[in-house]
């Protein structure tokens, strides 16, 4: 059995955790699942919400189910130390911000956006919404990545690949405006090999698919 067990589906935010096992080096078994009623008895027992990605660490005769693509990252860091993914001392504070800023702010006010959903110019409602609107999440993650080539200064750590997968996303679906500084950041983390590797993973997998129904 593999130290991983992946339940993804190539269609998801499953990308960014399979970016994650390729950067961490990861010896994982993927399981597609297909979103509906279908599912395997074993995800679903795993991930109740049924959501992807879900990863189950097999780990000393025990399954550890970690979910949030956020967490997921972190967590193949924290148990892939050899792999250099972790943030310094003097790094935490950036990893940890951008990190959870990215799960958090820049998720809620691009999925609002994309719904029709509107909190308008109210400070109160903004306040409520939690990520103020998103022309300020816009401008803050400008901001944040502006002089800098990575989260964490000029050295990639896992909370590019998180960060990274929402600029990357961003440009090229139109999510993000085509600011420089995300077109430049998205570039440079596209180029990495664990990147192109995975990538092209979940691209077959989907060419695969397309191939069936046509």
């Amino acid at each position: 059995m593999a130290e991983f067990t992946f339940y993804t589906n190539p269609m998801s935010r499953g990308q960014i955790a399979r970016w994650a096992l390729h950067e961490a080096g990861a010896d994982y078994e993927q399981v597609i699942v297909e979103y509906g009623p279908d599912q395997p008895e074993a995800f679903t027992k795993a991930n109740p919400m049924r959501k992807f990605p879900t990863l189950v660490h097999n780990h000393d005769d025990q399954e550890h189910v970690i979910t949030e693509a956020a967490a997921i990252c972190h967590y193949l860091a924290e148990t892939h130390p050899d792999a250099g993914l972790l943030p310094d001392a003097h790094e935490k504070a950036s990893y940890f911000r951008y990190l959870l800023f990215a799960a958090g702010p820049v998720e809620q006010a691009i999925t609002a956006r994309s719904m029709g959903w509107d909190v308008g110019d109210d400070p109160q409602k903004q306040g409520t919404a939690g990520f103020g609107s998103y022309d300020r999440m816009v401008d803050a993650l400008d901001t944040m990545l502006t002089g800098r080539d990575y989260v964490c200064g000029d050295r990639f750590t896992m909370a590019d690949v998180y960060v990274g997968s929402q600029a990357i996303w961003g440009v090229e679906f139109g999510t993000l405006p085509k600011r420089d500084v995300f077109v430049s950041y998205a570039e440079r983390l596209k180029s990495r090999d664990a990147y192109t590797k995975a990538k092209k993973i979940d691209a077959d997998l989907i060419a695969e698919r397309e191939a069936a129904n046509a």
